[in-house]
């Protein structure tokens, strides 16, 4: 499947810039600058820096990395404001850093790409963050991930059937205390396994 070339992407690092940035001035990305969304984005940037500093990579997922011989690009779309993105990124650099240059990762806008996530969203549904693997030319898509690990989805499809007695705090509280104590495993595993059938 082809893919268009002109995007406006980042790298994760000029992503957390940006978060950062937006954090100062009391922002989010995208044309909703609700005080909700502005909050959960300086949530996120906590949440994104402590996951950078205490997500570790085993020594078997390093190997698996480096068995990886063709080079391939993560594109991710998301928001600075969406609480999956900011639990899912971190893990997703970890995993690039690893792979010694044969990955590299790009970030866009949700809003700015709306074709993007109409094209590669799930039946219809634009949950970010989505997750493109394309190839070196980034001109093929090979695979796409997301917008959460199974485990996730499944909290998600539990709150769904249930939202008469759990509410969307009770949800996203759940959700957030199994990233928490999953440690980026699930997420890790699945982008293992992608990576190696492409």
């Amino acid at each position: 499947m082809e893919m268009e070339q002109k995007m406006q992407t980042i790298n994760y690092t000029d992503y957390m810039n940006l978060v950062s940035k937006l954090v100062e001035n009391r922002k989010t990305t995208g044309s909703d600058q609700s005080e909700k969304l502005i909050e959960f984005t300086k949530l996120n940037q906590q949440r994104m820096n402590r996951l950078n500093k205490t997500i570790q990579l085993t020594d078997e997922e390093v190997t698996q990395i480096n068995q990886l011989n063709e080079p391939k690009n993560l594109l991710v779309i998301g928001e600075a404001w969406c609480g999956d993105c900011a639990q899912i990124l971190p893990i997703l650099n970890k995993i690039v850093e690893a792979s010694n240059g044969i990955l590299t990762l790009e970030i866009i806008s949700r809003e700015a790409s709306p074709e993007l996530i109409e094209t590669y969203g799930n039946n219809g549904v634009i949950s970010i963050p989505k997750v493109l693997i394309r190839d070196n030319t980034n001109e093929k898509l090979l695979a796409t991930w997301g917008s959460r690990p199974k485990p996730a989805l499944d909290i998600l499809k539990k709150w769904k059937e249930n939202q008469e007695t759990i509410t969307h705090e009770q949800f996203e509280q759940e959700l957030h205390l199994w990233y928490a104590k999953d440690k980026g495993k699930a997420i890790i595993q699945e982008i293992l396994e992608c990576l190696k059938t492409v």
